[in-house]
């Protein structure tokens, strides 16, 4: 057999490659700015956010998993840039008192740092250039630490915790851009007010967000929205647009008005003038749009909300690929802090993605980095090469696929 040569030994660990993603000098200027070594002796901000992404990038499912995987790369630690592998002890009181608002910076840090290589097309056949996704996802906890939703169990059951992840993502990059970590019973509607994007931009959200006084806020600075209309929605309409019958298995928009919604501020009863659009998909599903854009046309308004399913498409690569299922710790700094500290590795991954420029899936990426954490191979020839070698080894050695079933 010939000697492979395409996959290139390294003198680093892929763990460590993916750590050199992460500028020391920035780190450790937000370690100062937050002043997060000050109680540590041993377990310093370095050593904690290593120990967490290599649980979370190894899907370990407890600290002690964890630190006893450390343990068994004491050859490689240096190459990580630690003196020794945490004590579970240690850790734990790490992840319970160590502000995770440290790691929430982190990552918008990095986010800052890696921008160029996060971009991908997804406003072809759009005339805006900001488009921002709005959505949220829950996580369910086995405790009750944070208050979880739906009913209560029937007899002795106890109704589980949880947490929601609201996030805002730029709809031409992969990442969330803006992030609030909450117990799972806050309504989604209460992240809008914390959400900032420049004048003209453009929002797209579903129902569960419809909060009239916001959306009359936006109006008046100027920014858009594209949202659906709740079925129990009350309005009167001032101007029919346009209408049109539908046609099977044919995507066009049904018909178009101007109306206006009331709503309350205090006792004040106001009125927000707004387009609804009528549309019907190539499966003949019809939605109703609402928009308070009244320049771009009806079918853009229809083709900006499909482009929503991309956060949806980012939260199955945080629940499919990383350990959101167990939690290293049991209060709630410990719980944000694990979060956090995976949106950190979804980014890291997805940069390495686009550095390395292949067309393979996430989930793949995501495995492949999992099973050769600990490699002293170089990253890039790994997740660009591995299908290619194997065709050269096959060619040059002559190998051919055996017949299981030959007689």
């Amino acid at each position: 057999m010939s000697k492979n040569t395409e996959l290139k030994l390294v003198g680093q660990p892929i763990f460590s490659q993916v750590l050199k993603l992460i500028d020391k000098w920035e780190f450790n200027k937000l370690v100062k700015a937050h002043n997060s070594d000050r109680y540590y002796k041993s377990f310093k901000s370095w050593d904690h956010l290593v120990t967490m992404l290599f649980g979370i990038l190894s899907r370990c499912d407890s600290m002690a998993e964890t630190c006893e995987g450390l343990k068994g790369m004491s050859g490689k630690l240096n190459h990580l840039n630690l003196k020794k592998a945490p004590a579970k002890s240690s850790a734990g009181d790490g992840l319970r008192n160590r502000d995770n608002v440290f790691f929430e910076d982190l990552y918008y840090q990095l986010i800052n740092r890696h921008k160029q290589f996060l971009s991908v097309s997804r406003l072809v056949g759009l005339s805006i250039k900001e488009l921002y996704i709005i959505d949220s996802t829950t996580i369910r906890l086995f405790s009750d630490i944070l208050k979880g939703v739906g009913r209560n169990p029937i007899g002795d059951g106890r109704k589980k915790g949880g947490l929601k992840v609201h996030m805002l993502i730029d709809a031409v990059q992969s990442v969330g851009r803006f992030m609030r970590i909450t117990e799972a019973k806050t309504h989604d509607k209460n992240f809008l007010k914390d959400i900032q994007v420049p004048k003209y931009s453009m929002l797209v959200f579903d129902k569960a967000y419809n909060y009239y006084q916001q959306f009359a806020k936006w109006t008046k600075d100027d920014i858009y929205f594209v949202t659906r209309q709740k079925t129990n929605a009350v309005y009167e309409v001032i101007k029919k647009v346009s209408s049109s019958r539908s046609k099977k298995d044919t995507a066009r928009v049904l018909g178009e008005e101007l109306i206006e919604i009331s709503y309350k501020i205090g006792k004040e009863i106001r009125v927000l003038k707004l387009r609804r659009v009528c549309y019907q998909d190539e499966m003949n599903r019809e939605y109703v749009f609402l928009s308070n854009n009244m320049t771009i046309s009806a079918e853009e308004i229809a083709l900006i909300y499909r482009k929503r399913w991309g956060i949806e498409l980012l939260f199955k690569k945080m629940k499919q690929n990383f350990q959101l299922h167990y939690f290293y710790g049991e209060n709630e700094n410990a719980i944000r802090t694990q979060v956090w500290c995976t949106m950190i590795a979804q980014l890291l991954l997805s940069v390495l993605q686009q550095k390395a420029n292949v067309k393979k899936a996430f989930s793949t990426i995501a495995t492949m980095v999992r099973i050769h954490l600990v490699s002293m191979l170089d990253v890039n020839e790994l997740l660009q090469n591995t299908k290619r070698t194997w065709a050269r080894i096959k060619k040059g050695s002559g190998l051919t696929t055996p017949d299981l079933f030959a007689t």
